[in-house]
């Protein structure tokens, strides 16, 4: 009698400490996935597409694993059964006609734009690799598709560079030299210099996460810690003693829906002649614009927003781009922000860029960075504590990645825009991306369907804040930086006031 040849053991590989809190951070009001949107200019081929994904996305090995636990924690194992078929889908947008004819008063995009969000409010299939790809052959006269990638596998920066490596420069795919030299520029070079002490930082974080949450119950610990700890417990201590975000229309008990909607995008050279204009960033200047269409959305939803400031969490970059595609989670977290009671458009600015001068001269991202890592290893009911803790302390998440500045390719397609949405944590119902490609800057909007449940309302006034500042830096003088002081008075001159 032949006996039977035993199974071949799966491989295993253990899950990072910062990989395990995003795997465990999943909620069904917060799915811990990265949603993107990529739109084509002409039709796009399924065969083509899986022909790629199979090539160069499968080319890393983790997305043929999904994520197990173990007696000894969190761990990537190979999926025995992996159906490229199941995870890269054709889908049809309901009620658009055959897409080849531009939809009246933008009904195509709305109905995009509800699939989209139908598919951020579905967590993905724990028993698969924890990603999925779907294709809508026929968009705006060419295509899209609608990408979902777990949070655990790698963060945004990682995943955005990811999803580029699926591209080329030119129409026909080849040996592309060219796209490394479009990828995504360095940012926030000035943390990643720092790179090296990471490890020591994810350590101390682990022994200082301990006394941090001793600090909620004996405030003496914590004038000791950032008196004799050093510059990470004073990080630490600051952190926790940040207090609770102001109650407003953006904070509530959240649902299972979410919503999407993105802007029309504007042009990137505009942004930085504010930006050369106030004496700021391009960053600033996109944040600034945020927070001005959160302060009208606000004001016309009823809420009282005089005075109010809300923080952001903002993801910062602790690695060098090239080391982008190792995969993993190797960011740190930082509150910027958002003075959405600030009426005067360059003032809201000038206090923006003041914040993010601030945060680029602190450890705070590297303290967040060590914190999720003695998260991942934390038991559930203090995660769940600590989430709950630092979630309190901001009402959104927000994102600003700068992409490759020249069109690309996927599948013989060309890309003609592209957004994503990073997914908010513990009680946080708000996400605000920013992502430039090709000389424009692409603005969208991730909410709560019970807190925003229309977040066009918001995305539309992106641009209308965004053209105030434009305006007011042309008229105002090319010999000094435009001022909030200038700016007021150019608002009286032109009548056109602000709310």
């Amino acid at each position: 009698m032949a006996t039977k040849k035993p199974r071949k053991a799966l491989r295993r590989e253990p899950m990072s400490r910062v990989d395990t809190a995003w795997l465990r951070m999943e909620r069904p009001t917060n799915p811990m996935m990265i949603t993107g949107v990529l739109m084509f200019a002409e039709p796009m081929s399924l065969e083509r597409l899986k022909r790629v994904i199979a090539k160069r996305f499968l080319a890393y090995a983790r997305f043929r694993q999904k994520a197990v636990d173990t007696p000894s924690g969190a761990a990537w194992q190979e999926d025995a059964n992996f159906d490229l078929d199941w995870h890269v889908q054709l889908a049809a947008l309901p009620g658009r006609g055959d897409g080849r004819r531009p939809a009246r008063d933008g009904a195509e995009k709305r109905a995009l734009e509800r699939f989209v969000s139908q598919l951020a409010s579905s967590p993905l299939d724990k028993h698969r690799p924890l990603w999925q790809f779907h294709l809508v052959e026929r968009y705006a006269g060419g295509s899209a598709l609608v990408a979902r990638l777990h949070h655990s596998y790698a963060d945004g920066i990682a995943l955005v560079q990811v999803l580029l490596s699926l591209t080329d420069t030119e129409r026909n795919a080849g040996k592309d030299k060219g796209l490394a030299k479009a990828w995504l520029k360095q940012d926030g070079a000035d943390v990643a210099r720092r790179v090296g002490a990471m490890e020591r930082y994810a350590r101390l974080g682990g022994r200082m996460f301990g006394k941090g949450m001793e600090m909620m119950q004996d405030p003496t610990l914590a004038a000791m810690l950032a008196k004799e700890g050093g510059e990470i417990a004073r990080e630490l201590v600051h952190a926790l003693a940040l207090p609770d975000d102001p109650p407003s229309m953006l904070r509530g008990r959240l649902g299972v829906s979410k919503r999407v909607a993105w802007a029309e995008p504007i042009d990137l050279e505009e942004v930085k002649a504010v930006g050369r204009a106030c004496d700021c960033t391009v960053n600033d200047v996109l944040m600034a614009a945020a927070a001005g269409a959160l302060r009208d959305y606000m004001i016309e939803r009823g809420d009282d927003v005089d005075g109010v400031t809300l923080r952001a969490t903002v993801p910062v970059n602790l690695r060098p781009l090239e080391h982008a595609k190792k995969l993993g989670n190797h960011f740190g977290l930082v509150f910027l922000d958002l003075p959405v009671g600030e009426a005067n458009p360059v003032r809201r600015l000038m206090r923006v860029a003041s914040c993010m001068n601030q945060l680029k001269n602190s450890r705070q991202a590297i303290v967040a960075y060590g914190l999720l890592a003695a998260l991942g290893m934390a038991p559930q009911p203090l995660q769940e504590l600590a989430l709950e803790l630092f979630s309190r302390k901001a009402t959104s998440v927000a994102t600003n990645v700068p992409g490759p500045q020249q069109p690309l390719y996927l599948a013989g397609c060309r890309l003609s825009e592209m957004m994503f949405w990073v997914p908010q944590t513990g009680s946080i119902g708000v996400g605000v991306s920013i992502l430039s490609y090709n000389g424009r800057v692409h603005f969208g909007l991730i909410a709560d369907a019970k807190l925003i449940p229309d977040p066009d309302a918001v995305a539309r006034r992106f641009g209308a804040e965004f053209d105030k500042l434009l305006y007011l830096a042309l008229m105002g003088s090319w010999d000094q930086a435009l001022d909030a002081t200038n700016a007021e008075a150019l608002l009286q001159v032109s009548g056109s006031g602000h709310r």
